[in-house]
């Protein structure tokens, strides 16, 4: 998923930023409330995630600008402040849940994936189409129960489209959620990597879970289970 991190503090915005790009997400990080509309307004974000006391715009300020731009991303609030009055005016802003500081990032990353996948439906951490099996808490991925190995880039691509089984999504829509406003990307490479997930989803071609309508973009052809209904 595409991550924007609104924070502050230095040392924080790049722990923050340095533990999701390792856990396979794309980053956009911002220092204050300004630049962190910008990003919000500009960039495809999945979810973000926002402090309460931001320079040059509050955080709760923040949300209400991007919620009042149509913007219905998931965002988590980051919050120091331990009074429940502070938690509620964030919540009252457009904030669907919250984190107080000092935080275990294994929960905040538990959280966001929590918040991505109720805005696409899906009600547990086992997204499944058809024999494909998706663990978004152990990143993994299994057909008719035996493991595929998937890099980085294969498993957020795969992700995406399962997220959002049955939508068709387009070549230049994966490619932002994959890569960051900064990367250098490749224009084939969304082709190659949809090459390679049909290769090891369906070596012998029985299943066919991945469709290209061209000039449109790809889709997850097999059915959800009733659990991402």
């Amino acid at each position: 998923m595409r991550i924007l991190v609104v924070e502050d503090e230095a040392a924080l915005r790049e722990s923050l930023k340095h533990d999701l790009t390792a856990a396979g997400h794309a980053v956009d990080a911002a220092a204050d409330g300004e630049e962190g509309l910008y990003a919000g307004l500009e960039y495809p974000i999945d979810v973000a995630i926002i402090d309460l006391g931001l320079p040059k715009m509050s955080g709760l300020e923040l949300i209400r600008r991007l919620r009042s731009a149509g913007k219905s991303f998931g965002v988590l609030v980051l919050t120091a402040r331990d009074r429940w009055q502070d938690k509620v005016e964030g919540l009252s802003a457009g904030a669907d849940d919250y984190v107080a500081k000092p935080f275990h990032f294994p929960e905040v990353q538990a959280r966001l994936a929590a918040l991505l996948r109720r805005a696409s439906g899906w009600t547990t951490p086992l997204l499944q189409c058809g024999p494909v099996v998706l663990d978004t808490r152990a990143q993994t991925v299994t057909v008719h129960g035996v493991a595929v190995e998937l890099t980085s880039f294969e498993y957020r691509l795969l992700e995406h489209l399962m997220l959002h089984a049955g939508e068709v999504i387009s070549k230049t829509e994966l490619t932002e959620k994959l890569y960051e406003q900064d990367f250098e990307r490749d224009s084939n490479v969304i082709e190659v990597l949809i090459a390679r997930l049909r290769r090891k989803l369906d070596p012998d071609d029985k299943i066919k879970p991945i469709e290209t309508l061209r000039g449109r973009g790809y889709r997850i052809t097999l059915a959800r289970t009733a659990s991402g209904e």
